[in-house]
């Protein structure tokens, strides 16, 4: 890893520059989050009267497209309701036990909303196959007029989210279930016209299967990503080999090893890293590398040990941890 030692000196002077934005940094990532409250209590409440509406107006209606998008909704509540206290808990100051404060529950938050989601997927196919077996005649014009509300409530919803979405996965989880909604509560409109027009009864059925096929593209995505954090791996936006090459062309430092990312919740991410380097390191030289890694990377918490001699240190070898 020497070899990255000779780009050492430009780099340490170009992050000279940055020094003196630590507070501005931090200030525009940890505000982000912060003003979701609203959207959320505006987002549990129109959709929790529309899942009592279309549960209403589906069983009326004899329509399964309406009764798994209620269903479907009701998920959706239920999702909007752990992200909203995954974003609560993971603000909560740490305490003695939980040094990190609860930051993880947004994590856990985005886990739980995406075995929802997949748990959602199976029982609407199960009811769609039942339904293709026995077609059931369907009230369309009511079905029509309701989902019609639908596309209304849930793309508001998902707007109030939309400017969350690539900063925070418990946000994006949000607005993953809010966006699949509107486009669902479309489907089922543009059935019950087709059914309307034509007679076919298979139609709804079908839509229903169509719904649940979306429900599982961003339900599996949003599973992946969350277990991945859950996992301790390297967020999705951060390069882990840019980060090294960053820190090793560093001024005086001559390798690079222990080093470790992951996500602390949804939104921050933590490094640990021991640098080698044999001049000794200065308050000044610490906060250069910190400074570097939040403007660069969005990595706001580094923990850092700089060593004068790499050899002696047991955690060196690649394959320690």
């Amino acid at each position: 890893m020497a070899h990255s030692h000779s780009h050492s000196h430009d780099h340490g002077h170009h992050d000279h520059g940055h020094g003196h934005d630590h507070s501005h940094g931090h200030h525009g990532h940890s505000h982000a989050p912060a003003n979701f409250g609203m959207a959320f209590a505006i987002g549990v409440t129109l959709n929790s009267v529309f899942v009592i509406a279309e549960l209403i107006f589906g069983y009326a209606a004899h329509s399964l497209a309406l009764i798994s998008d209620a269903i479907h909704n009701l998920s959706d509540v239920m999702a909007l309701l752990l992200a909203w206290g995954g974003l609560w808990l993971s603000r909560q100051q740490p305490t003695d036990r939980h040094t990190y404060g609860y930051r993880r529950a947004s994590i856990l938050a985005a886990l739980a909303n995406a075995a929802l989601l997949l748990i959602v997927v199976g029982g609407i196919a199960v009811e769609a196959i039942d339904r293709l077996r026995a077609p059931a005649d369907v009230a369309s014009a009511t079905v029509m007029w309701v989902a019609a509300l639908g596309i209304l409530i849930n793309g508001a919803t998902a707007l109030l989210f939309m400017r969350g979405r690539h900063d925070d996965l418990n946000i994006r989880g949000a607005y993953l279930h809010m966006a699949a909604d509107a486009g669902v509560s479309f489907g089922v409109v543009v059935a019950a016209a087709l059914t309307m027009v034509t007679g076919w009864l298979w139609i709804d059925p079908v839509v229903s299967l169509a719904i649940a096929a979306v429900v599982l593209v961003s339900g599996w995505d949003l599973a992946r990503d969350s277990v991945n954090l859950a996992l301790d791996a390297v967020p999705r936006d951060i390069a882990l080999g840019e980060v090294r090459d960053y820190l090793a062309a560093l001024d005086g430092v001559s390798e690079v090893h222990d080093l470790h990312i992951w996500a602390m919740s949804t939104n921050e991410t933590a490094l640990t890293a021991h640098l080698v380097r044999p001049g000794g390191s200065n308050d000044a030289f610490l906060h250069r590398v910190c400074e570097g890694l939040s403007q660069r990377f969005n990595i706001h918490h580094a923990t850092l040990q700089v060593e004068s001699d790499g050899d002696a240190c047991k955690l060196a070898p690649a394959s320690v941890v």
